[in-house]
């Protein structure tokens, strides 16, 4: 396995400070650039930027003594030199993709530090998985800092998970060295109400001086003062410019989303750039992106020029991808700017507004050019129990996929879960359904399919029914996924139960994925044999799976932007207003189980 050390500033300062002051010459220089300083929030034309192990020892005026025999130069012809981007909050699994194969995919997008949390792998294979995302990250050429999961459950009592964390689990994480901070804090109503559990596991991470990260999906923030009274720094769950104000008012980071389904930047910033409020407070992430949004359309340089789109200054939103991130983590004197003694990540680019991504070097090493990377990254070998954990206990058929009406009655009244396109909030619906040979069946005239979640952890055979809205099917088809934040059952929506049989079947099979059956015929299949959550296949061939599976969709009537996300979190039952689980149809508005049908029909 290979290994990419990076010495820590004590061990090289000696050499840092002899560079700056002339005394030895540097590793390498880059010249005539114009030096983006998120510090002082300013362009310094002319500038050279030296760096010597890794860290930048030298920002100013051309110094010729800065240049020796075996120093690399790069004339910056005038480009802007910006620090490396930084992810604030995402997780790795919603690419698709292990931490390498990530890694990979954004380095020449400029990504050069992420906060990864990776609470998915945590709910299929507990602290066992977290510790191979963990070792998996310390090998990668780019900073790669991980949030120990907090949640798992993220609402006990509603939902059955792989593997529980406890706050032991917490404890003991927060002693390997990569561990940056707690992640998100989902368990907002244990938070609100003092559970003893959630405040140790908050404790555990305050202790020892590290960051507590949060997730208040209420619309209500009526009760986000007791949340933010328990402890959480952050918080990237706002949809609104009144979320934004109320997390910066009680001392928190507004975390500003543009994820593949998540678009909560625009309807934030405003706090910003309308309502002037100190923007040091604020942070730019992605959550969750799809590997075809990484391939294609690319990670914070995206977001940071969305931001620039909705009306950021360029410099304020390279602040809120860098220094803001790091200062909120406690690594402002180790990442995050062009200044001495940090981490070498810098990105030369040509324009500030459309953001092209030329040159990235991450460490001191120049790491991709115009889109390629030039890099090595490591091998790392998942177990094979990791590869192994579908356990659906019997091949369905379509009987069990059937949702029996009351007794003598030709109509229901049902709960439905409505999707709301690109956020991640649902809408509890109803709708009156028919009754045909006994069962309550969808309706496609009003947009009414079914939805099964299917227990993939401990092969009980159980499946629960029910129905949702929004996703526009028009024909005979199944779309199932084994990615079903945050338990990671098996959800299978389909208006044909012979074809939710069998996708989920062909999940079983292939140990975990995406697949969209039609009339008896496999569409697409994505395969993530990783915990049901992960391929280690390069993103570019898991991009082209899984464009072919939005294509499947999409001719089977889908309409949704990114449905595939909307898919895969309507089993996240700590986000309002109304998901599935194991335990049966959960109201995120009360935190209790609730019946399919409203009342007895007619």
């Amino acid at each position: 396995m290979t290994i990419f050390p990076l010495k820590t500033w004590a061990e090289t300062a000696p050499r840092l400070i002899a560079v700056a002051a002339g005394r030895s010459p540097a590793d390498m220089v880059i010249t005539n650039a114009r030096w983006v300083n998120v510090h002082s929030r300013e362009v310094i034309p002319n500038s050279t930027i030296a760096i010597a192990g890794g860290r930048f020892a030298y920002c100013g005026p051309d110094m010729p003594s800065l240049i020796g025999p075996k120093t690399t130069v790069i004339d910056a012809k005038g480009r802007f030199a910006i620090p490396g981007l930084v992810d604030g909050h995402m997780h790795i699994e919603s690419g698709m993709l292990t931490v390498t194969e990530f890694s990979r995919a954004v380095i020449p997008h400029g990504t050069t530090s992420m906060f990864v949390d990776p609470h998915e792998i945590a709910n299929v294979m507990g602290l066992a998985g977290v510790r191979h995302m963990h070792d998996e990250a310390l090998v990668q050429p780019i900073n790669v800092f991980v949030q120990m999961p907090s949640c798992a459950p993220s609402a006990p009592g509603l939902e059955t998970t792989g593997h529980e964390i406890s706050a032991e689990d917490v404890v003991e994480a927060m002693t390997w060295p990569n561990i940056i901070g707690l992640g998100e804090m989902m368990n907002f109503p244990g938070v609100m109400n003092a559970d003893p559990k959630m405040l140790a596991i908050i404790a555990a991470t305050q202790n020892v001086g590290k960051t507590v990260g949060g997730h208040y999906a209420s619309p209500d923030l009526a009760g986000f003062h007791a949340y933010a009274a328990g402890g959480p720094a952050d918080d990237h769950e706002g949809t609104c410019e009144a979320d934004a104000i109320m997390r910066v008012r009680q001392g928190m980071r507004a975390m500003l989303r543009l994820g593949s389904a998540w678009y909560d930047v625009e309807t934030q910033i405003t706090a910003i750039t309308e309502k002037g409020l100190d923007s040091r407070n604020f942070i730019l992430c992605t959550d969750d992106s799809h590997s075809g949004t990484l391939v294609h359309d690319g990670h914070m340089n995206r977001v940071v020029r969305h931001a620039i789109a909705c009306g950021a200054d360029p410099l304020v939103a390279l602040q809120m991808a860098t220094i803001n991130t790091a200062t909120h983590f406690g690594l402002e004197r180790e990442m995050g700017s062009i200044t001495p003694g940090r981490r070498a990540d810098v990105i030369l680019t040509s324009d500030l507004i459309t953001l092209p991504i030329e040159t990235v070097i991450a460490r001191g090493d120049v790491v991709a050019e115009n889109g390629k990377i030039l890099c090595d990254t490591p091998d790392y070998h998942w177990p094979d129990a990791a590869r192994n954990s579908i356990h659906m206990g019997k091949a369905l058929g379509a009987s069990d996929f059937d949702i029996a009406a009351p007794e003598g009655h030709n109509s229901v009244t049902a709960r439905v879960i409505g999707v709301v396109e690109n956020q991640a909030p649902t809408k509890a619906l109803t709708a009156d359904l028919p009754v045909e040979n006994g069962l309550a069946v969808g309706d496609l005239a009003q947009d009414v399919c079914q939805i099964a979640l299917v227990e993939r952890h401990r092969a009980t055979g159980q499946v629960v029914n029910a129905f949702v809205s929004g996703f526009g099917y028009d024909k005979p088809c199944a779309v199932a996924s084994s990615v079903a934040h945050d338990s990671h059952h098996m959800i299978v929506i389909g208006t044909n139960k012979a074809d939710m049989a069998l996708a989920a079947n062909r999940l079983q099979d292939v140990q975990g994925g995406v697949c969209v059956f039609s009339e008896g015929k496999e569409l697409a299949l994505v395969k993530l044999p990783i915990g049901g959550l992960m391929s280690d296949a390069p993103a570019a061939e898991v991009a082209a799976d899984a464009q072919q599976m939005v294509d499947a969709m999409a001719a089977c009537g889908c309409t949704l932007n990114n449905a595939y996300m909307q898919h895969s979190l309507l089993g996240l039952v700590v986000i309002p207003e109304l998901r599935i689980s194991d335990k049966g149809l959960i109201d995120v508005t009360t935190f209790e189980i609730t019946e399919l049908f409203l009342k007895d029909p007619k």
